[in-house]
């Protein structure tokens, strides 16, 4: 990732390109090419895309857990634009980035009753996000409606004014298991959230159920499989961001490892997700990439465990992880900051170890 040319200077040079040959055409009198029709949207027999003739891989990258409380809330203010600090330039590099959202997006709301741990963030949050260079977040956890049905209304109309991709969330249950579309070297790409862990106490009133607003739950399987489903049969590559696990459990638990085989049958070509504050292991489940665990990413406190973050970039090409790569970083002040030298080597050798409980592959297969 080191030498990955930046996204915003990769677009700036195959403008600037566009133009220098636009220009030499225009001098000899030729005529500007017929574009060719596009091809990518018609299925194959067995419904899935057709390949698309001028793909080319591209990088996507993902965070872990984020939110704005204590000390964060402070870097906010004081300017969203920096609120990430140095991992901006890790996420800004590939050319698409991904983090769960775990708080709602409101100053004011109904907190959780009973509810131990509730987090809350002005809607500057989006500004910090976006400035950062992340592209879409995921709502869908056990934290996006700590503020209830007020805190739901508020965290729509912020998402809707900062026009800030946001998935596992919605004012309907449509819109809440709907996937977030865009296409990137010709890659049809859709992102769909929904969250494993939700209270007990608050299962019904968080879900999205028909026209009623709220989170897109995976404890409603067959739902989501047919999101997945529907997504497969018009995109290059489907992702699932999820937030599932145990906290503090550094392997899977049998919920996780029910599902991922589910959805990777479904047509899930990466699923990738956290919840349980620490790091778990990724890999290969048959020729889908999964990651059990990002841990925290952007977080008010810290430890030796659950300090210990990072950023997963996956190169791919259709329906092909082709790579993936870490780079560790650890919390400091509430922020990721990458590691170096040999501090980097031996967290890197750490996070390919976690694979060992997880049952997934090193490579595709």
């Amino acid at each position: 990732m080191d030498t990955y040319i930046p996204r915003r200077l990769a677009v700036a040079t195959a403008v600037a390109l566009s133009c220098l040959l636009l220009a030499a055409c225009t001098a000899v009198g030729a005529a500007a090419p017929t574009p060719e029709p596009d091809v990518a949207e018609k299925p194959t027999a067995s419904g899935e895309a057709a390949p698309t003739p001028e793909r080319e891989p591209y990088t996507i990258s993902f965070g872990g857990d984020v939110h704005f409380e204590g000390v964060l809330l402070s870097r906010l203010r004081a300017n969203p634009r920096t609120a990430l600090g140095p991992i901006a330039k890790v996420l800004s590099r590939s050319d698409l980035a991904m983090v769960n959202l775990e708080t709602a997006i409101t100053t004011g709301g109904t907190r959780a009753p009973g509810k131990q741990f509730t987090f809350r963030a002005p809607a500057s949050a989006l500004t910090a996000l976006k400035a950062a260079g992340v592209d879409v977040a995921s709502m869908a956890n056990n934290h996006g409606m700590d503020y209830m049905d007020s805190g739901l209304s508020d965290s729509l109309a912020a998402i809707r004014r900062a026009k800030f991709p946001v998935v596992g969330v919605g004012a309907d249950e449509a819109q809440a298991y709907r996937p977030w579309r865009t296409t990137v070297n010709g890659n049809r790409v859709a992102v769909i959230g929904a969250t494993q862990v939700l209270d007990s106490e608050f299962v019904q009133a968080w879900t999205a159920s028909g026209d009623k607003g709220g989170l897109a739950s995976a404890k409603n399987e067959a739902r989501l499989i047919q999101e997945v489903r529907k997504a497969r049969k018009n995109s290059d590559t489907v992702i699932v961001h999820l937030h599932w696990g145990t906290e503090l459990q550094k392997c899977p638990n049998e919920a996780q490892r029910s599902l991922a085989p589910k959805l990777v049958a479904a047509g899930a070509d990466v699923i990738v997700g956290g919840h349980a504050h620490i790091l778990l292991g990724s890999g290969y489940l048959k020729n889908s990439y999964v990651n059990y665990g990002m841990g925290n990413f952007v977080f008010y406190n810290w430890g030796p465990e659950t300090g210990r973050t990072g950023v997963l970039t996956l190169t791919i090409n259709g329906r092909k992880v082709l790579k993936d790569q870490w780079t560790p970083a650890t919390i400091q002040g509430g922020v990721p900051v990458p590691l170096t030298g040999a501090g980097r080597q031996q967290a890197v050798a750490g996070w390919k170890a976690l694979r060992g409980c997880t049952g997934l592959a090193a490579k595709p297969g």
